[in-house]
């Protein structure tokens, strides 16, 4: 039988990754101590990876597909294949940002005050080259975790570190001088198995319907009864994909009304279809996005 090899990340995004998953179809189930998970396909065979190896192993050809940062593929230089972007991450749809981060007291308002001074980060080599196309020459050295600290004890002079919000460097008591990478999660493919056939055939399904779950994931429908008099102002409304589907209900008055919107419309939307006549007014979740 063929099998695809697909590279689960290991760490913050593992549970949204598999949530992902789950709504596009495939249940992924971690085994404790297992880098190894089940999945209900029986063409597919998961590993748990490192975010940062993701993209050396797919490149190598132990991986014909995997999901991973655009900051570790630039970190790693791997040639991989880009099948498509997912925006999301451990507890947001919004890409994450790489900020370079000093004390709230430091001197260091802009890239050029680097000059001379040592920063810590894991992600050394796009910050190197970063550094160098600005000609910067400031001493970059890889920090193995608990970034922040070092600037908040004074062991480096800054950090090169990932945030969503900045809430947290903030809390630190840290200052964000500026962004250098907003990144976000792709999904990778080693180059020859692009190129065989039923590989590229299994990959382009799970893109397809990865990006079909997500999409639904950031959208809601709508339906809901609109009496006659109303209807235009309920549909000038409703924003839609295309236009909202409208049918005559059994009551030759009323028309049922169905749209597809953004969720985070819904809040205001509701009051003001309410308010214009409409009633009725139902949401709920989608699944899938095509």
């Amino acid at each position: 039988m063929n099998q695809l090899k697909l590279g689960i990340p290991k760490g913050s995004l593992e549970a949204a990754t598999v949530k992902l998953f789950a709504q596009a179809g495939w249940m992924i189930s971690p085994q404790s101590r297992n880098y190894f998970p089940s999945i209900n396909d029986p063409e597919i065979n998961c590993a748990l990876v490192r975010s940062q190896e993701m993209a050396t192993y797919v490149a190598n050809g132990t991986l014909d597909l995997g999901l991973t940062g655009l900051d570790w593929i630039l970190e790693t230089g791997a040639g991989v294949e880009l099948v498509c972007d997912l925006i999301y991450s451990k507890s947001s749809d919004q890409p994450c940002r790489w900020v370079l981060v000093v004390p709230q007291d430091s001197a260091i308002h802009r890239l050029e005050d680097l000059n001379g001074k040592t920063i810590a980060t894991e992600l050394v080599n796009f910050t190197r080259r970063y550094l160098e196309e600005r000609n910067i020459d400031a001493q970059v050295e890889f920090s193995w975790g608990a970034t922040e600290a070092k600037a908040v004890e004074g062991l480096v002079d800054a950090v090169v570190e990932i945030t969503e919000t900045g809430s947290t460097i903030r809390a630190h008591g840290l200052r964000i001088v500026c962004d250098l990478l907003h990144t976000h999660t792709q999904v990778i493919s080693n180059k020859v198995s692009l190129a065989d056939p039923w590989k590229k055939t299994k990959i382009d399904q799970i893109a397809l319907l990865l990006q079909a779950s997500l999409h639904a994931h950031q959208k809601v429908a709508l339906s809901m009864n609109v009496p006659e008099d109303s209807l235009d102002e309920v549909v000038t409304l409703l924003p839609s994909l295309h236009a909202p589907t409208v049918n005559h209900l059994y009551d030759k008055g009323w028309f049922a009304v169905e749209t597809v919107v953004d969720s985070a419309q819904v809040r205001d939307l509701i009051p003001k279809l309410r308010a214009v006549g409409a009633e009725g007014i139902l949401e709920y979740e989608l699944r899938k996005i095509v």
